[in-house]
Order: structure tokens, then sequence, then C-alpha cells
């Protein structure tokens, strides 16, 4: 079966147009994973991705997995609740351009409706920007949770392109 999927790009070019998020906590934290661990990222796809047909990756051998967060372009955060995952996000470095795309970008089910994806993407959006980055992007689409985008762009972002796509579910 086919379905149609709406697919927007979104974009934020400076920290003046970032509205942030507060903390949901003092236990909460973010860490950059360093050294990369595959484990992490490929933990964060397969449980935030499975509702929301994250499924490029799955097919993915160990060896892509580390080949992937070991390119230096590649980062890595994670979002904790003292010592619980909360959520990450990837973010991969354009220094031709100066730009960033958060490649991927999720909270844990269990954490969803705790204001801790506004904090995320504010932190991340912000880290960015200090790391002297000019332009900071993503994309998002109607199969992610329906909250994504209104988190995007409550954060600041603005879209920059729409688009439909056509997308096979078996």
């Amino acid at each position: 079966m086919i379905i149609n999927v709406d697919r927007s790009f979104l974009e934020i070019n400076s920290i003046k147009n970032l509205n942030r998020s507060k903390s949901p906590g003092l236990n909460f934290k973010i860490f950059e994973v360093d050294p990369p661990d595959f484990n992490l990222n490929k933990f964060f796809y397969k449980q935030i991705g499975r509702k929301h047909r994250w499924i490029d990756r799955l097919i993915w051998e160990d060896k892509k997995w580390i080949e992937y967060v070991e390119n230096p372009r590649v980062k890595t955060f994670i979002l904790k609740d003292n010592s619980n995952l909360v959520g990450y996000y990837e973010t991969i470095l354009d220094l031709d351009n100066n730009h960033s795309e958060i490649a991927y970008f999720g909270i844990l089910e269990e954490y969803i409706g705790k204001k801790c994806g506004g904090y995320l993407l504010s932190e991340a959006i912000n880290k960015l920007f200090e790391d002297g980055i000019s332009r900071v992007w993503l994309h998002t689409c109607s199969l992610d949770h329906e909250n994504a985008i209104k988190n995007y762009l409550a954060r600041g972002m603005q879209i920059f392109r729409s688009e439909k796509i056509n997308v096979e579910v078996n």
C-alpha cells in the first residue's frame, strides 16, 4: 500500500530567532556521546523510530553504524533524567557552508509530554550557534510525532520547503 506523506524542511538562521524552552527539571542533563557509541544511536533510532516509520537504517550492519557515528562531522547528544535515557539528537556538520543538519531528533515515549522535546531542541540549536554554525536545519514529515513540527516552529524555526511524497508501507 502507498500512502501520501507531507514532508517539511525547516531552518533557523540566527540565535536571535531561537525561542528557548526551559529545562524540565534540575535532574535533566545533556551529554555529548564522546567517544561515539553506535549502540546508543542504534537504540534511540529503533526505539523512537518504530512508531514513526524510521526504517532506512534498520538494514545497517554494525560496521555501517560504527562508520557513521565515527565520522568527525557527526555528533550525537543524549538527554538524561539522572541516569535514565530520555532522548537524543544527531547533527551532521556541513563545514563548507557552515550549516548543520539535525539529522535525527527524538524523545523516548515515556518522556513525551514532559517538556523534554522543547528543552532538548532549544539546547541543540543553541549549542550549534555557540559553536559558530550560521544555519541549523532539519526535516520532518507527517509520520513523525504529531508534536514534532509544532516544537520546531515554537523554537523559531521556519519552513523553507514542503513537499508531498509517496511512501510504500507493508
